[in-house]
């Protein structure tokens, strides 16, 4: 597994600000709340498509 501090060494809290302000200009303060709903939706859904495919490998093997 990939640690985050490899992930995220190149990426300084200067560089996070800029990320944020700039999501800030394209979308506007109200879309943002709808945006991270719809990534966390996402994440979720991966995970449990994720945990549903291990499930079938390790039925598999048995």
């Amino acid at each position: 597994m990939i640690q985050a501090s490899v992930f995220f060494g190149a990426i300084g809290p200067q560089q996070i600000i800029l990320i944020l302000v700039i999501v800030l200009l394209l979308f506007g303060g109200r879309k943002i709340p709808e945006l991270m709903r719809g990534l966390g939706t996402g994440i979720k859904e991966f995970k449990n498509a994720s945990k549903e495919e291990e499930e079938e490998q390790t039925k598999k093997e048995d």
